[in-house]
């Protein structure tokens, strides 16, 4: 959740609205690409909690609105579990995908 949380994070746009209907599924893949390699591979179907257990779980304790986003975990392969560690450094190309939802990709610049 950390990394989710910081301040520009988590870009999204209009374009999800109209899709979250979409995002109930339990059943979408997903994965990410660090300059055109696979690191990560999964499934909403591997989460350990489904999406309307996750929404009824936070609506009892915090009010979601329309728009809202909740960030959950990530599928095996994170960067900082690989032996040695991979980093992420300036240059390197970032894509990602849901399946329904749309892919992205960024390049990674130096923090100045």
């Amino acid at each position: 959740m950390k990394g989710k949380s910081a301040i520009r994070s988590l870009r999204s746009g209009r374009s999800w609205r109209r899709k979250m209907r979409f995002l109930i599924s339990n059943q979408l893949g997903m994965w990410l690409k660090v300059n055109g390699e696979f690191r990560q591979k999964g499934s909403t179907s591997k989460m350990i909690f489904d999406v309307p257990a996750l929404v009824a779980y936070i609506s009892e304790f915090m009010t979601l609105l329309p728009g809202d986003v909740i960030s959950t975990g990530t599928p095996p392969g994170v960067g900082l579990g690989m032996k040695p560690p991979q980093y992420l450094k300036a240059g390197d190309v970032v894509e990602l995908g849901i399946d329904g939802l749309g892919e992205s990709r960024q390049e990674v610049v130096d923090y100045k």
